[in-house]
């Protein structure tokens, strides 16, 4: 008879344990990407009946271009690391965003450049701040990562770390294009009329955040050994002052990036995404609440962001390769490639 018990005890706690397996296999997301990558170019008050035909095909053209260098990238077997510096760089080097070459003006009519980037399968990283001369922040910010101790260069100690590692000089004019230099004109000429009266100044003031922070670039990739990288690069605020500094070279807020969970790019009000750490958050809700990407993404931007005042979006990546746009704004220059190859171009709030 105790033989008989033992031997049905023993079938129970087996027939549990195998019941338990089951139900944590159920549990367990399914990788729906071998590998992937998705990109922003800013977001913003972006509507349809502001965009020119031309315009509009200019932007989707070169989101285009840029997702299928680093999407080629990663499907020959690249890393995520060389998938996003090269698909930033294209980006960097186009007048249409807010980065590299289409940087804009500072309140000094000078081109200050920030940019970050992540290694989910190590957590290193690197950023640079206030970049004057180096050709690609989003190299430099990787440079930094590989090649020092230090996370976070600034000024004219990153442009002297950017030469002595051999990166790309450039003279600062470089920087330069009539239409970003016309816009800080436009915002230096209200300025100057709004100055008689504190609440019309502050009022000024809120406005032109609003309408000159974005344009930032980001782009996050899973390679085909399952790695995260994460990257943003920006020239930050039209007419800012006194050297800031946003989000995008801060690493939780403008970029983040873990294996364990997820990679994601912001862009929007720098200052807003800093107080909430908005990338970092996105990460630690999907790591200690057990949330999917698309619940992660859509409570910080849509719920904590917006609530706190914020605007702006991000691109995320999970290491799934799931993959979410998400922004409070009207609109967001995207784009993302699976590893089919489908290639998904929007701009405006669908």
């Amino acid at each position: 008879m105790k033989k008989l018990l033992f031997i049905l005890s023993f079938v129970l706690i087996s027939f549990g344990c195998q019941q338990e397996k089951s139900s944590a296999k159920k549990e367990t997301p399914k990788k729906v990407n071998d590998f992937a990558i998705i990109i922003h170019g800013g977001a913003g008050t972006i509507l349809k009946k502001n965009m020119t035909a031309k315009k509009e095909a200019a932007y989707k053209a070169k989101l285009e271009e840029a997702i299928k260098v680093g999407h080629t990238i990663l499907k020959n077997g690249g890393t995520s690391t060389e998938a996003v510096q090269k698909t930033i760089q294209v980006m960097e080097e186009s007048p249409l965003f807010n980065a590299g070459k289409g940087a804009v003006f500072t309140h000094e009519e000078t081109n200050e450049l920030d940019a970050s980037f992540m290694d989910g399968k190590t957590l290193n990283a690197g950023a640079v701040a206030g970049v004057t001369n180096v050709k690609s922040p989003i190299e430099l910010a990787i440079k930094v990562m590989t090649d020092s101790d230090h996370v976070m260069l600034s000024g004219k100690g990153a442009s002297i770390f950017a030469k002595e590692k051999g990166l790309e000089i450039v003279d600062p004019s470089y920087f330069y294009t009539e239409n970003r230099f016309k816009s800080l004109q436009r915002i230096k000429d209200r300025e100057k009329t709004q100055l008689d009266h504190d609440d019309k100044k502050a009022a000024f003031y809120d406005a032109d955040i609003k309408n000159s922070k974005f344009g930032t670039v980001g782009c996050v990739a899973l390679d085909k050994n399952g790695n995260i990288a994460a990257g943003t690069s920006t020239g930050g605020m039209t007419n800012k002052r006194w050297g800031r500094i946003g989000d995008a070279p801060i690493i939780g807020s403008g970029t983040y990036a873990n294996n364990r969970t997820c990679g994601v790019s912001s862009t929007g009000w720098g200052e807003y995404f800093i107080r909430s750490q908005v990338a970092y958050d996105i990460s630690a809700q999907m790591e200690y609440q057990q949330k999917t990407l698309k619940e992660a993404t859509t409570d910080v931007i849509q719920n904590k962001l917006t609530k706190l005042g914020g605007t702006g979006g991000v691109v995320a990546l999970d290491k799934n390769g799931n993959m979410s746009f998400e922004f409070n704004t009207a609109g967001m220059y995207r784009a993302s490639m699976d590893d089919t190859g489908k290639l998904i171009v929007k701009i405006y709030k669908e």
